[in-house]
């Protein structure tokens, strides 16, 4: 460092003379500053324009001399600073030529290329050209401002700070930072570089709360990479800051936001049936940034073993998917005992969807589940009641495309897969071809739209290939499976039309051709000796060609009734929808032939039984009888207009009273008796609007029955009964409220309307079976039970103590052969009640009215731990009765430490 007595500093063209000593970093640079914010100066790298006086005098002397050295050899010293060194201070920036230094106070900021300083006090030493930050006292004695390091997207918030510039070095004692979900607190931290840390006495969590973590991990020295990882040395547990005996010699905790690869840590538990065991263990590949590759296993010391593998795959734009294949060998007891047994089940789930924006004339998607029928009810490594309670699984993958044209042409593939698991049948199609050209107007003006009858005729082609497949479990895949294949093909060719009539009645009329095509018939014969039916297979191909038509004439009625707007009920509407509907089909009994059944004693009793080479075919044999038959059927819907409570409301209300109510039945011109179908009524009664209908339907029979309880051509008036005989009913309803309906102001969305959507994974939309539970001990979708706005007043205390309930009902009479009884009859409830912010118990279960007794129970118990979670699953009773306990941390980052305590219900039942 050189000290000049004195210094001239050029602004605004005066200059201006200092007569005292300033401290420059170097003798190559100078303090220079530029037109800034006020207190804001920039240090630059420049060339010393101030010549040393103590060398003016040799310098003038050589001047003169001839320099016969033209490139001077010697290289120029790089500067000590690479960049430009900004800084500021809202209170004041002083120097000190005493002590060499620069102090910048309050909101004081330094920045060095991407490196920037924030802190209360900032002391720029320039002897040792390091800077040195703290914070101060705020009017209360609290430290303040505290240092604040920023070096690209890292962020490090200690009590105070030293960095050096030549070095790039620092020493930061009690740092805070965050990487991902970790928290770290090290008491004293080196920095290397711009990417290591070494720190000393640290601790590192998760818990919100940084400053008094519910657990922290405490490490005596680590090694910290930002954004990787970090290393450490002895680390043991703090819980409540009390330690634990839960340590580790060495530890290394991954940080990367990207997927990585790395070991799985299995959890370890017992169970009384297998013994000891190690689940979920295995291996993460980070395959790419498309997909990634999970591979898991379990092991029991019995020596039963589960495999399992887990892929998700995705292209933005384009698509998007995931597979789930397992496999478990399971023993039962140990081998030599009497009840040791073996069986292996497997499961195979796989669902792909296309974004609709990747290509809009084609689409692929898939929804594949299959496996073992056992596979629920036996699976050791699952938690879905809805899964076990179901009894089928199902799979369609599908592709479907779209010719653009006139006419436009459209063509699906489908495979699509259905399995009982109680029966364990299968049925597959393996494929079903669909093709279809759109609708074609031959006779439709150019311009304009199309009116009448003759305008509005049009036709269509459609296509349907099908290869079916039936099955059993036992045989699924085999050889075996295949040869009872089943295929054929349908063309169809619908003419239809529609017009008004009298302007008031809509008239549609259509008449289908179709042809079947098969590749095997059946042959029947009747063997005299054996007194059974042989059946035949005759391959090759062979078709028939059926055809039919229809014509249906309906229109809409209103009436109303209104009562004037000051009353409260302004008006009463009632819409009618009647309808009557012809159809005729021919008899194709040019399909059918004959055996004849001998009788061993009389001859002259011989039966003659037809038949159709079609029947068992893949669509079946044509109808052989003329069918003609007249539809009648009328629907009705009531509505209110009812004045709003709210007096603001510029408009009434409408309110349904009936909803769709409908009577319809049909009437067989051509038959010889019984020609009157059952009368169908279906309906429902909103009882509170958009929340709660009451489904309603009922079958009446207006003809008696035989003391053999078979319906007889005889009016059940006419047998001492009444008008009409109800042969079945059903009411059903589903509700769903909670505390929200009750709070003035708010309103929820309604609920109660429970979709029928049949789930890849089976089950029910709703929890009225149990939640599933994943093996985290987490319930689905548990944190969305209660708005986590209700909990920020009071982390304690709820004064509103939030709830929830959902019903399902359901009644069935039958009375179709005088049996006159309920064959089902049972109501279901699910809920949640939030006891505090922190505690939520739930509960699904249901009664059976008709059997007396609680149908499949489930209790729920559910605390949130803040950085931990606890939940208990419990299953009072029933065949699947188990409990599972589970404590662990949130975070996945450290989900491997848990613990976890189950009794599996007795798969032997």
């Amino acid at each position: 460092m050189t000290k000049i007595p004195l210094i001239a500093l050029r602004t605004n063209s005066i200059y201006i003379l200092f007569s005292s000593v300033i401290l420059l970093l170097a003798p190559e640079f100078s303090l220079a500053q530029e037109t800034k914010p006020a207190g804001e100066v920039r240090i630059e790298a420049e060339r010393d324009s101030i010549v040393r006086v103590a060398d003016s005098l040799s310098t003038a002397s050589r001047i003169v001399e001839q320099d016969t050295i033209k490139i001077d050899s010697v290289k120029t010293k790089a500067p000590l600073l690479s960049d430009v060194i900004t800084y500021k201070a809202e209170d004041y920036m002083r120097i000190s030529r005493k002590e060499n230094r620069m102090y910048l106070f309050d909101q004081a900021q330094i920045t060095y290329g991407d490196m920037v300083i924030t802190a209360g006090l900032i002391i720029m030493d320039n002897e040792k050209n390091e800077v040195y930050a703290y914070g101060i006292p705020d009017s209360t004695g609290a430290y303040s401002q505290r240092p604040i390091f920023t070096q690209a997207q890292n962020t490090i918030e200690p009590d105070s700070l030293r960095f050096n510039f030549d070095s790039k070095k620092a020493l930061i004692y009690n740092s805070r930072t965050e990487e991902g979900s970790f928290k770290v607190l090290g008491e004293t931290t080196k920095r290397e570089n711009d990417s290591v840390y070494f720190m000393q006495n640290v601790r590192f969590t998760t818990s919100e709360n940084a400053e008094d973590p519910d657990y922290y991990f405490y490490a005596r020295k680590i090694k910290f990479v930002p954004k990787k990882k970090i290393v450490t040395g002895l680390v043991n547990m703090f819980i409540a800051d009390v330690p634990t005996p839960l340590g580790l010699p060495f530890g290394y905790f991954p940080m990367t936001n990207e997927q990585t690869s790395g070991f799985i840590i299995p959890s370890f538990g017992q169970t009384n049936r297998r013994g000891y065991f190690l689940q979920n263990g295995g291996y993460y590949f980070a395959l790419s940034d498309y997909a990634d590759l999970l591979a898991l296993g379990d092991y029991y010391t019995n020596g039963s073993y589960g495999l399992r593998l887990e892929s998700n795959y995705a292209l933005r734009y384009r698509f998007r998917g995931n597979v789930n294949i397992r496999y478990e060998n399971l023993l039962e007891s140990e081998r030599g005992f009497p009840d040791f047994s073996q069986r292996s089940v497997y499961n195979l789930q796989w669902s792909h969807s296309q974004d609709a924006k990747a290509n809009p004339n084609s689409r692929f998607s898939a929804s594949v589940n299959l496996g073992s029928s056992e596979y629920y009810q036996a699976s050791v490594n699952q938690a879905n009641s809805a899964n076990f309670l179901n009894n089928s699984l199902s799979s369609s993958v599908s592709y479907s495309k779209t010719f653009q044209g006139e006419p436009q042409v459209n063509l699906n593939v489908v495979a699509t897969h259905s399995q009982n698991t109680n029966t364990k049948e299968i049925n597959m199609t393996l494929p079903t071809v669909q093709a279809s050209v759109s609708r074609i107007y031959p006779l439709a003006p150019k311009l304009g739209s199309k009116k009448g009858l003759i305008q509005n005729i049009n036709l269509q082609y459609n296509f349907r290939g099908e290869n079916r497949i039936r099955t059993t479990d036992s045989l699924f895949f085999k050889p075996e499976m295949f040869r009872d294949a089943n295929f054929g093909a349908q063309h169809s060719i619908p003419i239809s039309t529609n017009f008004k009539l009298f302007k008031f009645l809509s008239v549609s009329s259509s008449a289908n051709y179709q042809e079947t095509w098969v590749f095997k018939t059946f042959d029947r014969s009747f063997d005299q000796t054996a007194r059974q039916v042989l059946i035949d297979t005759v391959s090759g191909f062979d078709s028939y060609r059926t055809y039919n038509f229809s014509t249906s004439m309906g229109t809409t009625l209103y009436g109303l009734v209104n009562f004037g707007k000051e009353n409260k009920i302004q008006a009463i509407r009632h819409v009618m929808r009647p309808s009557i509907s012809y159809n005729i089909n021919p008899g194709f009994d040019q399909y059918y032939d004959q055996y004849e059944i001998e009788n061993e004693v009389d001859p002259s009793l011989n039966e003659f039984v037809d038949y159709s080479r079609f029947q068992g075919t893949l669509f079946g044999a044509p109808g052989r009888l003329f069918g003609s038959s007249v539809g009648l059927s009328v629907s009705n819907t009531l509505e209110a207009k009812v004045r709003d409570k709210d007096s603001t409301a510029t408009e009434p209300k409408n309110i349904k009273l009936l909803n769709n109510f409908s009577v319809s039945t049909a009437y067989n011109l051509a038959g010889d008796s019984l020609r009157l179908a059952p009368i169908s009524l279906r309906g429902s009664i909103p009882v509170i609007q958009d929340k709660l209908d009451v489904n309603l339907s009922a079958n009446l029979d207006v003809y008696a029955l035989d003391n053999n309880n078979r319906r007889i051509d005889k009016l059940n008036m006419d047998n001492g009964g009444s008008l009409f005989r109800l042969t079945s009913a059903n009411m059903s309803f589903g509700y769903s409220f909670s505390s929200k309906d009750f709070e003035k102001g708010e309103k929820e969305e309604s609920t109660d309307k429970l979709d029928n959507e049949t789930f890849r994974n089976g089950g029910r939309p709703d929890d009225l079976f149990g939640k599933s539970a994943d093996l985290d001990g987490k319930f689905n979708e548990e944190e969305d039970v209660f708005d986590k706005e209700d909990k920020a007043d009071n982390q304690w205390y709820n004064y509103k103590i939030p709830w929830n309930l959902r019903l399902a009902y359901t009644m069935t009479y039958n009375n179709s052969a005088r049996q006159s009884e309920i064959t089902s009859h049972s109501i279901m409830f699910s809920g949640d009640i939030e006891l505090s912010p922190k505690w939520v118990v739930g509960t699904s279960s249901g009664f059976d009215i008709k059997a007396k007794g609680f149908t499949y129970t489930q209790l729920r118990f559910q605390r949130d731990l803040d950085s931990w979670r606890l939940s208990f699953n419990w299953v009072p009773f029933s065949p699947r009765a188990s409990w599972y306990f589970f404590i662990g941390i949130k975070s996945s980052i450290l989900s491997d430490i848990k613990y976890d305590k189950r009794l599996e219900p007795d798969r032997r039942l």
